[in-house]
């Protein structure tokens, strides 16, 4: 075989980068992503496909998926399994790879799903899967759960994912010139490209690059030597792992950071974040973005193919929005807001009214996103609803394992309970992309409320605003970058720099929030149209113009994959 490789259909392939990520949102009909960087990597992959760069992702067939969310009367979140059957959807390759994990080899398989791009080009995505009849049955259900299991499961993921997918890449005959590890999930790989290259570290760090996403401690997978040597049974790889891993336990991100060339953070204010707590790496930062037609809601894609042919490609056109006639942006509001009011309505049995300004909130169920930080004054939201009125749509699913994230769902039920009649409020169940789409388009006011510096990137709001929806967030993540106070939407909070204790910084959260929504946003919705829809304007043309994942692959391709 040449130095370009052959796979098994023949095709000679040329140099690719590859990109690995625990989980890859493609589509809702396949459940193998759980959040944000799923969503997040599902967009690299459309954008690298309309782009037509040579890529290859790599990723697990989590056939169990991530979980299907019921929720009960009283909020209370059930979890059922979100099987799926690849065969509907994927090819099975013939092709092998064996990785030893404890004292037995385990043979990988993937599944190759094609995402073609209508520019021509195509991405193949490979998910791994070790349910194979010659493997022990412990070692069948590796890939089946998302994040699922303890630690010993979560590190044989990691080193199917890492080492595994190497492997099949091998197989499969591609020619890897950059590996990108999305997260330190993959960063296994490393490890088998440190013994391939003979252990020379510098070899290893040019074929690298780490994106990473975490701005937590807590939020970096670190393993112990123990559990290590248990699986990893080679003497001589433990020591690598120590000497680039870290002596005490080991950890991903640092086995990521010293062997990647290219390291970077996914916002100007993350990549401050990661630097204080990797002191020494040289970090860059690359803003994520969002895959515009993909976010875009049917209405104003319309709308956009009318006045502004090409956007898809190239979502920079979105600059001229103004050439939009506003009464036909606002109607295309309208028939979205009205079509969600109807699905809110149908599927919680509220009585949401299309003409009431609409508050949305839509991710994970976990602490610091704070979802209740809106009812933490019952009496004041209902005097601000009392000078125009106001209603809340909700969604999120709390990680199984996340029993405080869980609890919130419950609060936020009783909340709506307590406010029947006055201010509906809905939480809809089961989140994902399909639904993300929908609420993301159809509210008027997209909020974000997390603790600083907590939120790494957050994309949520960079869909809201390709479809003319107003940001109302936490000067976090990359909503810093975005930010023109009444221009681009509204801040919540201090301002980045201010030094403020945690309680002073929370007061502060709380008293702008409900001022801005009683003294500026529910005026300016119900009196002052023209203001706001120059500020549904302005959340397309400055926001989603720069804020999307093609300019974000072009960052990419020069900066780290070149």
């Amino acid at each position: 075989m040449d130095e370009a490789g052959e796979n098994s259909k023949g095709a000679v392939r040329g140099e690719t980068i590859a990109y690995f990520s625990m989980e890859i949102g493609m589509v809702e009909e396949i459940p193998t992503y759980a959040g944000g960087l799923g969503t997040l990597a599902g967009d690299t992959v459309r954008s690298s496909a309309d782009l037509g760069l040579p890529l290859v992702a790599v990723t697990l067939i989590s056939r169990k998926g991530s979980f299907r969310q019921e929720l009960d009367p009283a909020g209370r979140q059930i979890e059922h399994p979100a099987e799926w059957d690849p065969s509907d959807l994927m090819e099975r390759l013939p092709e092998r790879a064996k990785v030893g994990i404890g004292d037995r080899e385990v043979s990988i398989a993937a599944w190759q799903y094609i995402l073609e791009s209508p520019t021509g080009g195509s991405i193949p995505v490979l998910f791994l899967d070790t349910d194979l009849a010659e493997n022990a049955p412990e070692d069948r259900g590796i890939t089946d759960h998302l994040y699922g299991g303890d630690q010993r499961y979560r590190l044989k993921q990691e080193i199917v994912l890492g080492t595994g997918g190497l492997k099949i890449l091998d197989a499969l005959g591609f020619h890897i010139r950059k590996y990108h590890l999305n997260e330190g999930h993959s960063s296994l790989l490393a490890l088998e490209l440190l013994e391939r290259c003979g252990r020379d570290a510098e070899k290893v760090q040019k074929r690298c690059v780490f994106t990473t996403h975490t701005p937590a401690e807590a939020g970096h997978d670190k393993f112990s030597y123990d559990l290590v040597g248990e699986l990893i049974e080679d003497g001589e790889k433990i020591e690598m792992l120590k000497k680039f891993g870290g002596q005490e336990r080991l950890n991903m991100t640092l086995l990521a950071l010293n062997l990647s060339m290219y390291v970077n953070g996914v916002a100007k204010k993350h990549q401050e974040t990661s630097s204080a707590m990797f002191p020494g790496y040289q970090i860059h930062s690359v803003t994520n973005g969002v895959y515009s037609y993909r976010w875009t809601c049917p209405e104003f894609r319309e709308l956009y193919d009318r006045y502004l042919p090409g956007w898809a490609n190239e979502p920079e056109l979105l600059v001229r929005v103004d050439i939009i006639p506003d009464d036909l942006m606002v109607e295309a509001h309208a028939r979205t807001k009205r079509a969600l009011i109807d699905l809110v309505n149908r599927s919680t049995g509220t009585e949401m009214d299309p003409e009431v300004l609409t508050l949305g909130f839509g991710r994970r169920s976990t602490e610091y996103k704070r979802p209740t930080l809106l009812f933490s004054d019952l009496d004041r939201l209902r005097r601000i609803n009392s000078r125009g009125e106001i209603q809340i749509v909700m969604a999120g699913k709390a990680h199984p394992e996340d029993l405080q994230g869980k609890r919130l769902i419950e609060e936020i039920f009783g909340y709506a309970e307590a406010l029947k009649g006055e201010i509906e409020v809905a939480y809809l169940e089961n989140y994902d992309m399909a639904l993300a789409a929908k609420m993301v388009a159809g509210v008027d006011v997209w909020l974000n409320t997390p603790l600083r510096p907590r939120e790494a990137s957050g994309t949520s709001g960079m869909k809201a605003a390709h479809n003319g929806v107003i940001n109302f967030s936490v000067l976090d993540g990359w909503w810093i970058e975005g930010w023109i106070e009444g221009v681009t939407g509204w801040s919540i909070g201090p301002e980045p720099g201010e030094q403020l204790s945690f309680e002073e910084g929370g007061q502060r959260d709380l008293d702008d929030l409900y001022s801005k929504l009683e003294y500026i946003i529910v005026p300016t919705f119900y009196h002052r149209k023209d203001d706001w829809v120059k500020i549904m304007n302005n959340s397309i043309g400055m926001l989603a113009y720069y804020f999307n994942s093609h300019r974000m692959m072009r960052r990419y391709v020069t900066e780290a994959y070149l």
